[in-house]
């Protein structure tokens, strides 16, 4: 129960949180410097040049209909996963708007776009990070996936081209390549906030004194391992592999315990964005050894 309600309030905590940095950075850094942006923010940036409504209240609308176009297409899961996200991004983006001086942070706008993209990505991975979603184009795509089977992907990326392609049309060229800029570091900072704190290390070794090898990386480093059965190609010897996940840290440790024991051992590392399992995700077993009693 404690479990369940710590997962529930950390979720809650990174919505809140992510749609709060998100308003921030649109209202701060890409507004006041009139630079292009996907999703339907861009399009209520748009529409604001047409429409009596500021931009907060056209991205509820906006977010508002895709939802229910979502709900009927989708089905009403996808509506509560997002509903949060969908409701209370355009709050938030007006209670930003009010806060005195948020659009005069900076007067540079290649600085607004860096600021912006990294903060924008950093928001959207906190908040996919936990399942959900900023809803809005999104939604969209998804729908324009199940309609023509498209994939969502590409479908995110011709949707954001038809919104910024929209705001290129009355935006001069600089505002565009400094959209540019923020897409760029957005979809960085998105991938480096999903996988933070999963990554780990693979280490791969081949040698003939796999069994000490073993039983080090067991007892030294208290790392799980996994053989695996390998053959040789130049001489054709069967042996086994030894197979480690360890985090970023134990990486120098481990390859001079390995070196230690075969200086001439065959090793591969390799980055994994996210481990899950026993020992990583679930709590590690404490067992002895295979040859141990």
């Amino acid at each position: 129960m404690k479990k369940t309600l710590r997962r529930t309030i950390g979720t809650w905590a990174a919505i809140v949180l992510g749609n709060g940095l998100l308003a921030f950075t649109v209202e701060a850094f890409i507004i006041p410097h009139g630079i292009l942006m996907g999703g339907t923010t861009g399009i209520a940036i748009v529409l604001d040049r047409f429409l009596p409504l500021d931009t907060a209240a056209i991205v509820f609308i906006l977010n508002a209909l895709l939802l229910v176009l979502g709900g009927l297409v989708l089905g009403k899961r996808l509506v509560a996963t997002t509903l949060a996200s969908s409701l209370l991004y355009p709050l938030l983006l007006e209670a930003v708007h009010r806060i005195p001086g948020v659009t005069a942070l900076t007067d540079n706008a290649l600085l607004a776009s860096l600021f912006g993209g990294v903060l924008m990505g950093a928001a959207l991975g906190t908040v996919m990070r936990v399942g959900s979603s900023t809803g809005g184009m999104d939604i969209a795509a998804l729908v324009l996936h199940k309609w023509t089977h498209v994939p969502v992907s590409w479908c995110v990326y011709a949707l954001d081209a038809v919104v910024i392609g929209g705001q290129a049309l009355f935006s001069p060229a600089e505002s565009v390549l400094y959209g540019l800029v923020v897409l760029v570091l957005e979809s960085i900072l998105l991938d480096k906030v999903m996988i933070l704190g999963q990554a780990q290390i693979q280490i791969f070794v081949i040698s003939q004194r796999y069994e000490a090898i073993r039983r080090a990386l067991l007892t030294a480093l208290e790392a799980g391992v996994t053989m695996m059965q390998v053959e040789t190609g130049h001489l054709g010897q069967k042996q086994m592999g030894v197979l480690c996940v360890i985090p970023h840290r134990k990486l120098y440790a481990a390859t001079e315990l390995i070196q230690s024991i075969d200086p001439a051992a065959f090793i591969t590392i390799t980055q994994v964005k996210e481990v899950r399992g026993r020992g990583f995700t679930l709590e590690r077993a404490v067992r002895p050894p295979a040859d141990e009693p």
